[in-house]
C-alpha cells in the first residue's frame, strides 16, 4: 500500500509527461519552456482566480490542495506524523456510539449468543480491512463508476453518523434538544474541521479518542457486570447459519469500504514509508477500536444498557471523529468524476457533501436500524468485488512493475479498463441473486435458513476473482495497458 496512491488514481507505465507549475507570483499556469498561458475560458479564469484565493487560504492553515498528487518534495517528515499517528487515526474514527450500534444488532437482530456474535464481529473486522487505490485498476472511464458507488458509501456513513449522534444528544437532553439540532450541530463542527483540510483533521483525530476511550470505559464498566455472556443463538442449524454469515458480512462492510479511500490520509507521507508498517499500523488501529466498540455494543445489547447524561454528551459529539472522515474524502472522490469536476475546489464539495448527508439524515432519523442493516450490507458488496479485481491486478499483473504515479490524470496511458467493468459487473450480477435484505433475499440466500444467509460479499468477491484474469491478460494482450 503507497501512501501516495489515492490523490494520483491513474495511470500505466510511460514516461513522464511535461509538467505545468504555478507562477510564484502570478499563480496563472506555466509550461515547462517558461511561456505563460493566457485565459480565454470563464471557467479558466474562475479558476485562476480561485488559485490566487487559494494562497490566502494557505496563510490561515486551509488546505488549499485537492486531487493533485503530493509531489515528493512536498511531503513531510515522517518523524513528525510518524506510524503512530496513523494507528491513532483509525482507533479514533472508530471508537465510535456507531459501532457500538452496530454490534448490538448481533443479538437485537440476529438472535445471536454473546459468543456467537463476538466471534463473527471480529473475524469480519479482521476480513474487511483492506487499502488501495482507484483508477490504476479500471481505467478512466469504468473507474468513474467506482468513485460515485465510493461517494455514496461516504456519505452514507456520515449520514449515519448525524443520525446517532443527534439521537444521543436529544437523549441526553431530555429531549430539550431535538434529533434536528443535534444532527445539524455534529454536521458543522465536521464541516469545520475538513474545510481546514488535512492537518487540521490529523490533529483533530490524534486526541479525539481520549475522552472517548475514558466514557465507554466508564459505560463498561458500570453495564459489564449486566452483560449476559452466557446467552446462546436462537434457531434452527440453518437459520442459525444464515444469521451467523449476515452478521459476519455485516460487520466485514463496516470495515472493508474504507478501502475506497484510506490512502487519502496519508497522502504527505513520504515516498520511503514502508508499506507493510502502514498496513501494520493500520490493521492494529482497525482492530482494537472495531473490536472494542463492536464487543460492547454486544454486551449492551445481550444484557442491561446503562449510561449517564455527560457521558452521552460525550460519546454524541464524539461522533465527529468518525465524521471527519468520510466527509474529507468525499471532497476528493467528487474532483475525480472529471476534468470539470476538479476544477470545483476540494472545500466546495465537501460543503455539497454535508449539505447532503445532513437532509439525508434529516429525513432518515426515525429510520436508523433499517439504514444500518440495509444500507451497510448493501454498500459492501461493491467494495468486495473491488478488492478481488485490486488484488488480483496487483499481486499477479503488477507484481514486477512499479506503477508511475506521474501520469495518474492522462486517459491514453491509463488502462482500457474493460477486464476490470466486466468482472465488476459480473460480481454484481453473483452478488445480488446471493444477498438477503428485508426487501429481497436472493434465490442462492434463500437456501439458508428461515431469514436467509447473505452471502452477497462472499460471491460477489469469488465470482470477479475468477473473472477478471483472463479478461485482464486479453486486455494486456490487445492493447498493452
Amino acid at each position: 500500500m503507497d501512501p501516495d496512491c489515492q490523490r494520483q488514481p491513474a495511470g500505466a507505465h510511460d514516461e513522464k509527461p511535461s509538467r505545468i507549475v504555478l507562477a510564484p507570483n502570478e499563480g496563472l499556469p506555466v509550461s515547462n519552456t517558461g511561456t505563460q498561458a493566457t485565459p480565454v475560458t470563464f471557467a479558466g479564469k474562475l479558476q485562476l482566480g480561485w488559485k490566487r484565493f487559494e494562497k490566502q487560504l494557505v496563510v490561515y492553515n486551509v488546505e488549499a490542495r485537492g486531487i493533485q498528487r503530493v509531489e515528493p518534495d512536498e511531503r513531510h517528515d515522517l518523524r513528525s506524523l510518524g506510524y503512530t499517528q496513523a494507528a491513532i487515526m483509525w482507533f479514533s474514527i472508530n471508537l465510535a456510539a456507531n459501532n457500538i450500534t452496530l454490534g448490538m444488532l448481533g443479538p437485537a437482530v440476529f438472535a445471536l449468543g454473546f459468543g456467537d456474535a463476538c466471534l463473527c464481529a471480529i473475524l469480519g473486522v479482521l476480513v474487511g480491512p483492506c487499502l488501495t487505490y482507484s483508477r490504476y485498476i479500471m481505467g478512466w472511464w469504468p473507474s468513474k463508476l467506482v468513485v460515485i458507488l465510493n461517494i455514496i458509501v461516504l456519505l452514507g456513513y456520515a449520514m449515519i453518523d448525524c443520525v446517532v449522534a443527534g439521537q444521543i444528544l436529544s437523549a441526553v437532553s431530555s429531549n430539550s434538544m431535538s434529533v434536528v439540532v443535534g444532527i445539524i450541530i455534529v454536521a458543522i463542527i465536521a464541516w469545520l474541521i475538513t474545510t481546514f483540510g488535512y492537518q487540521v483533521f490529523h490533529y483533530y483525530e490524534r486526541y479525539a479518542w481520549l475522552p472517548q476511550i475514558v466514557v465507554l470505559c466508564i459505560l463498561a464498566g458500570v453495564a459489564g457486570p449486566n452483560f449476559n455472556v452466557s446467552s446462546v443463538s436462537h434457531g434452527d442449524a440453518a437459520t442459525l447459519a444464515g444469521n451467523r454469515l449476515s452478521f459476519f458480512g455485516l460487520n466485514l462492510a463496516a470495515a472493508i469500504t474504507y478501502s475506497g479511500g484510506a490512502a487519502d490520509y496519508f497522502v504527505y507521507y513520504p515516498e520511503h514509508t514502508a508499506g507493510w508498517k502502514i498496513f501494520g499500523v493500520t490493521m492494529i488501529g482497525l482492530m482494537l477500536s472495531f473490536t472494542f466498540a463492536f464487543v460492547l455494543g454486544i454486551g449492551l445489547a445481550s444484557g442491561m444498557m446503562a449510561n449517564a447524561a455527560f457521558c452521552g454528551v460525550i460519546v454524541g459529539l464524539g461522533l465527529v471523529a468518525n465524521l471527519v472522515v468520510p466527509t474529507y474524502s468525499s471532497g476528493i472522490d467528487a474532483q475525480i468524476l472529471g476534468r470539470w469536476a476538479a476544477v470545483v475546489p476540494r472545500a466546495i464539495w465537501n460543503t455539497v457533501g454535508v449539505v447532503i448527508y445532513t437532509v439525508c439524515a434529516l429525513a432518515g432519523r426515525g429510520h436508523l436500524a433499517e439504514i444500518f442493516t440495509n444500507f451497510l450490507a448493501l454498500m459492501g458488496y461493491w467494495v468486495s468485488i473491488w478488492v478481488a479485481i485490486v488484488l488480483e491486478e496487483h499481486f499477479v499483473f503488477r507484481r514486477k512493475t512499479e506503477y508511475n504515479w506521474a501520469v495518474w490524470n492522462e486517459k491514453k496511458k491509463l488502462p482500457i479498463g474493460f477486464a476490470a467493468l466486466i468482472a465488476f459487473l459480473v460480481g454484481w450480477v453473483f452478488a445480488i441473486i446471493s444477498m438477503a435484505q428485508v426487501w429481497y433475499i436472493g434465490p442462492i440466500a434463500k437456501l439458508v435458513g428461515e431469514y436467509g444467509g447473505d452471502m452477497g460479499n462472499y460471491l460477489g468477491f469469488a465470482s470477479a476473482a475468477v473473472v477478471y484474469p483472463p479478461l485482464r491478460a486479453l486486455e494486456l494482450k490487445k492493447f498493452g495497458r
